[in-house]
Order: structure tokens, then sequence, then C-alpha cells
């Protein structure tokens, strides 16, 4: 086991992304959209300037912190997870922390636990330490190789931005964001994660290898003398004006429309695409339409518009719909994927 610092259906889920309720809605004008997605245009160039290669990455990951969402990043070793987790948490002023899971972390290695203290007079009391847990940016490392029982002690936090020890509860700071990681390729002695806990991370990211040009580039910074260093961009209370300002955005209802057809297109029960009905065993719920909701308007404030179009729709819905859907056995053998049929539906949706 390694600790290192590094420098929920439609009520619970909108509870889960929710921004603190600390100041009053921020105003979705012109000027305010202009000053924060210019600031994060500069994070997101700032984080390119540190990873070479993986723009989709990081773009996708940003979405989801913005979105107020928590973000599952599926890749082989070596591919910068842990670097862009430890660049983000500078840039956007928050706190990061790692843990590695393993298969004998605890549940109180991520969430604390209570100890017997004594002082010079004899008097005993419990006091609280708390885990990595109790930070703002959390990078949990391969969490398909920790037992289930941890693993739901970091996703109950993830929901309820709390920890329960001992009858009290302990708020976690805000913002709050989880990044997981996934090895695809050695499964051997893991435990993948549940459906209903899948669900609970807005998008799936995978990282693939870079292409030449981006791995050429990250070869020649990373061998050299030169250590390139991150530089702070945000505040997390410019983080948190954003969230809010994300949720400000007005959604037009031709984009509204396009997500309601393209998640309910996506299940079984309530397609009219008969290859949708052979081929999933199960489709994407409501919490899905909720983070393409979110993750369109986080995408817009990004690329300095004051509203999503259906482009961020189709731009997201592979990371938003692909670990909410399931193949059946027969679409398996067919050689069948999900990111073929996502595509399929959109070509649909004009």
């Amino acid at each position: 086991m390694t600790i290192s610092d590094a420098t929920p259906l439609a009520t619970d889920f909108a509870a889960e992304t929710a921004p603190p309720p600390a100041k009053p809605d921020v105003p979705a004008d012109a000027a305010l959209a202009e000053r924060l997605g210019e600031s994060l245009r500069a994070a997101r160039a700032e984080i390119r300037r540190i990873i070479h290669g993986q723009h989709d990455v990081i773009d996708q990951t940003l979405v989801s912190i913005l979105a107020g969402g928590h973000a599952l990043l599926v890749g082989a070793p070596g591919l910068g997870k842990t670097l862009l987790v430890t660049t983000l948490g500078t840039v956007l002023g928050l706190e990061a922390r790692r843990v590695q899971f393993t298969p004998d972390l605890m549940p109180s290695d991520i969430t604390g636990s209570e100890i017997l203290d004594e002082d010079e007079h004899g008097h005993r009391s419990f006091r609280f330490v708390r885990g990595p847990v109790f930070c703002q940016l959390l990078m949990a490392d391969e969490i398909n190789r920790a037992s289930p029982r941890t693993q739901s002690a970091l996703l109950q936090a993830m929901q309820e931005h709390r920890v329960a020890i001992a009858g009290t509860d302990h708020p976690l700071p805000r913002p709050f964001h989880v990044l997981a990681t996934q090895n695809p390729i050695e499964q051997e002695g893991t435990y993948p994660l549940p459906e209903a806990q899948l669900d609970r991370f807005m998008l799936q990211i995978p990282l693939g290898f870079p292409d030449a040009a981006a791995e050429r580039a990250m070869l020649l910074a990373t061998t050299g003398t030169d250590d390139a260093t991150p530089r702070p961009v945000l505040t997390d209370g410019d983080l948190v004006d954003a969230q809010r300002l994300v949720r400000a955005l007005p959604v037009g209802d031709s984009v509204v429309d396009a997500i309601l057809r393209l998640v309910r297109s996506a299940r079984p029960e309530t397609t009219d695409d008969p290859t949708i009905r052979e081929a999933v065993a199960w489709g994407p719920g409501p919490r899905a339409a909720q983070a393409l909701m979110l993750a369109t308007r986080a995408r817009a404030l990004m690329d300095g518009r004051l509203s999503p179009s259906i482009d961020d729709v189709a731009a997201l819905a592979r990371p938003v719909l692909a670990h909410r859907m399931a193949l059946t056995f027969t679409a398996r053998a067919e050689g069948r994927s999900l990111p073929d049929l996502i595509d399929s539906l959109l070509r649909r949706l004009g």
C-alpha cells in the first residue's frame, strides 16, 4: 500500500455534481463567460505544454471537472495519467493527492480513522485522523485492484461529499473530484467495478498511444536536463465560479431533444433501432442524459461559447455513454463494439 501527496438517479446525481452553495448563483452574462473562458483556455494550454499529445484526454478531463463530476481514465501504463492529475492540481489551484490501490487497501486507508489519544494528564479521547480522500483532486490509481469494500467507500464519498466515521459526518473539501485509472491490459487479481458504480463516473476517458510527432516531442522534453514545471493559472474559487456558470448557461431545445433522443435510442427498452435491441443488453439511465447536458455546457464554455451545440453532444457521446452500456453475448461474439454503435446512433441524429 502506497499513499502519497502530489503538492446520485436524478436527485443524487444532481447532489453529487452540484457546486458548493456558499455563494449566490453566478449570472450567465457574456462578460463573466468571456473572462472565465479565457482562463480555462489558458489552463488548457498550460496543461498541453506539460503533457504532449492526448489533447482529447485533456479536454475531456477538464470538461468532467468543470461539469462537477468525476472521470475514469482507462489506458495502458506509461501514458501520463499520473502526470495529468498532478498537472491539473497545480494549474487549477487544487490540492491534489494520489492513492495507489492494492488488494490489501482498507476503507480506513482512504477515508481515515479514529485513534485514541492520551494527554499529559492521562486523559484519553478519540481523535479523527483524515485520510487522503480529504483533498480537492484525488487520483485513485488502478481502482480495480482494490477490494469491493474499499471501492465502495470511495464511491460513497464521491457521491455524498462526506465521510461518516463513528456516527460523525466529516464533509469533504469543495470542490472535490476523483480521477480514477484502470489498466485495460492486465486483469488478473482485479475487482472490476460494478455497473452501478461505473455510472457514478461522469466520463470514461480512453487513453491511446500518442502520435509520432507528440511522442517525439515527449521524448525530447522528458530525457534532457530541463524539467518542465506547470504554473498555476486558476484558483479553486475560479473553478467553483466556472462550475456555477456552466449550470447557468442556456441550452437550446434542439440540443435538449438531441440528448434525449440519443440516450433513449441507446436503450433496448425505448429504442426503435432493431440493431440496438439485438446488440445491447442494457443501456444508459437518466444519469447519462444529465451528465451529457452538463458536459456539453462545459465544453461550450471552454470553447468561448455561451450555449452548447449538437456538435458538443456528438463529441461527448462516447465518453458519457460507453461505460453505461453493455453488449449482449451474441454482439460480442460477432465482434461489435459500443463505440461503433454509439456512432451509428449519432448519424441518425443528423
